[in-house]
């Protein structure tokens, strides 16, 4: 979330942020609780002081003025009554109000309403003039007898998977592929939980409950299976205060990804490309203030090198103030070219949420002469297999069917395998 203070001091830019995102948010009812807010905490304050000082007075006191002093009690208790509940509301108004407003935008990002207007800055390749019809990735899959969707429909219902021989052999090749790449550049590895508490979600950003949500919630519970592990490594270090020569810390992490995908249902969402469940590997960092924005530029140019070695056509696009989520100050995303989509598709996205998250966590930094600020943290994913997969199997796909595996890939499937063909 946002410094209040900031937004008392920038009103208006707060406000312009807000309209330029296509975010509703009321600056301005925010701002007048925030000073209705602070008279009510002064409020309580004086009167638990007074109340304590009389408390004080009475063990002092005798017993004909104990009488006195225990009227006075009783008559600041009943203001207590009144006040506490009225502060008590008053603050929860102001943090629905405050989690509202999203962070502030990059000077440099496009503005724009919709995903239409993201401005593409890098492009690697370009999809291949095929002799044939080219097939999507469901058929070919399902020819290949890599992936069955009707049995986990009958199992876990629609837009589930299970992925299979070659399929399942391809993620696990994805995963190391991916794991293998990052250690070697100091990333530390991880497999996270799959659930996370719920002040976890809403510290990232997520809603986890309500009826606009794409989270599975666990009923009776203050638990929610994690969209990305984005949840999960952004709460690893929760209310803590990290030294700066202990800074960055650069983590890659592993974990199956649960999505509602509420109202993602259209021609361009069969397949893999929506789905309930997908493994993920996530980047994530965090940093000093003044180091955020060249991480960043290195997040996103190890997905670009990624997917250079997967060897499929793919751009980036700078991502629009209309498309940012509420906690990224600017966000890229790699888009691959996919023959079912006659277009570019998502792939992967990366994000610098400035201290917009760790304010929300309570993770700071503490300089070397002891002064403490709200570090930064980073986020960019890897490989998202499921869509990963699409681009591989679409764009490797053969004349008769089969498919070609990728060369980096080769050596973490059995027999390095070259071609994925029919039995």
């Amino acid at each position: 979330m946002l410094d209040i203070k900031y937004i008392r001091e920038n009103k208006e830019s707060v406000k312009q942020n807000c309209e330029n995102r296509n975010i509703k948010c009321d600056a301005d009812r925010l701002l007048m609780l925030d000073e209705n807010r602070r008279e009510a905490m002064q409020k309580v304050e004086e009167l638990n002081a007074e109340k304590n000082k009389i408390n004080d007075q009475i063990q002092k006191a005798t017993s004909e003025e104990r009488k006195g002093l225990i009227e006075q009690g009783k008559e600041i208790k009943e203001k207590l009554e009144k006040s506490e509940p009225e502060l008590k509301k008053i603050n929860e108004e102001y943090k629905s109000l405050l989690l509202r407003i999203p962070n502030m935008t990059h000077p440099d990002s496009p503005l724009g309403k919709s995903d239409e207007e993201n401005k593409e800055v890098e492009r690697y390749g370009e999809p291949a003039k095929l002799d044939f019809d080219p097939k999507g990735h469901e058929e070919l899959m399902l020819d290949l007898d890599m992936i069955d969707f009707e049995r986990a429909a009958k199992v876990s219902g629609s837009k589930f998977y299970y992925l299979k021989n070659a399929g399942a052999l391809l993620e696990m090749a994805l995963i190391n592929f991916a794991f293998n790449k990052l250690i070697q550049r100091g990333f530390v590895p991880f497999i996270t939980p799959d659930l996370a508490k719920d002040k976890i979600l809403e510290g990232i950003g997520f809603n986890p409950r309500g009826e606009e949500t794409q989270v599975y919630s666990v009923e009776n519970n203050d638990l929610s299976l994690v969209g990305t592990a984005e949840i999960t490594m952004g709460g690893y270090h929760m209310d803590e205060i990290i030294k700066e020569e202990n800074l960055p810390l650069k983590y890659v992490a592993m974990s199956h990804c649960f999505r509602t995908e509420a109202g993602a249902y259209g021609r361009h969402s069969s397949g893999l490309y929506r789905v309930h469940q997908f493994s993920k590997i996530e980047m994530f960092a965090y940093s000093l203030p003044e180091d955020s924005e060249k991480i960043h530029a290195e997040l996103k140019n190890i997905e670009v090198e990624i997917f250079k070695d997967l060897g499929v056509p793919f751009r980036v696009v700078d991502i629009c103030t209309g498309d940012l989520g509420g906690p990224a100050y600017r966000k890229y995303d790699l888009e691959a070219w996919m023959t079912s989509r006659d277009g570019w598709g998502e792939v992967t996205s990366t994000s610098d949420t400035t201290d917009y998250q760790a304010r929300r966590l309570n993770i700071k930094a503490e300089r070397k002469d002891g002064k403490k600020e709200f570090l930064h943290m980073l986020n960019g994913t890897a490989i998202a297999v499921s869509r990963a997969l699409i681009a591989i199997v679409e764009n490797y796909q053969q004349a008769d069917g089969s498919v070609v595996v990728p060369e980096v890939l080769r050596q973490y499937m059995p027999n390095n395998l070259e071609v994925i063909k029919k039995k």
